[in-house]
């Protein structure tokens, strides 16, 4: 049976969430509303002040409530590498699981022809424009390894190429921990693919 009212809206907008159907939205609704209505005003107050006061760092792209991020403000982070991502996402998953210490620049996307997604439209003129600055030594693709992130990848790739910058891709392959019976095709032969040397 279908609820009507602010209930249907409460557990519709739940909806809006990746990975969230129907029926996990339902539960939501009815968990704020039965067991925990403060932590449901608190919800609605942070996502209200988070989808009104937060943009996109005017440098890095990334998620930021100021026109420059705290990535970009820290002096103590090196200008000589530059990691190029394609979500703010990225760039957490990056900062809590390295030691990476360099600058970013979010993409916001890949490059997909097909959905009219092109170097302006992930922002690729702004990108020129800071590795023309001179300061970028290193440029990290740090793209997703679909098709997409791949072709994305090899077009910065030339770019660097072109203002004399060395471009690194980061590996992919065969998970630590993981068992070679386990591994799909594909993702074991980018491993393949992208082997190194060990011992001298």
């Amino acid at each position: 049976m279908r609820q009507g009212g602010l209930l249907q809206q409460l557990i519709d907008s739940f909806c809006c969430l990746p990975g969230v159907g129907p029926k996990t939205a339902q539960r939501m609704a009815f968990h704020i509303l039965e067991r925990d209505r403060e932590g449901g005003r608190q919800l609605a107050g942070v996502l209200e002040q988070a989808v009104d006061r937060i943009g996109h760092c005017q440098r890095c792209r990334t998620l930021s409530e100021d026109d420059l991020c705290h990535l970009c403000t820290n002096e103590q982070r090196n200008d000589n590498q530059l990691c190029i991502v394609e979500t703010p996402a990225d760039v957490f998953a990056i900062e809590q699981a390295t030691d990476y210490r360099g600058r970013y620049f979010v993409l916001g996307g890949r490059l997909s022809p097909l959905d009219g997604i092109g170097p302006a439209e992930i922002g690729l003129p702004q990108l020129a424009g800071i590795l023309a600055e001179g300061r970028v030594e290193e440029l990290i693709l740090a793209t997703n390894p679909t098709v997409e992130g791949e072709a994305t990848a090899q077009y910065i790739g030339s770019m660097a190429a072109e203002q004399g910058i060395s471009a690194t891709r980061i590996a992919h392959g065969v998970p630590l921990g993981g068992e070679l019976e386990y591994v799909d095709g594909g993702t074991l032969a980018h491993a393949f693919t992208g082997r190194r040397r060990v011992g001298n």
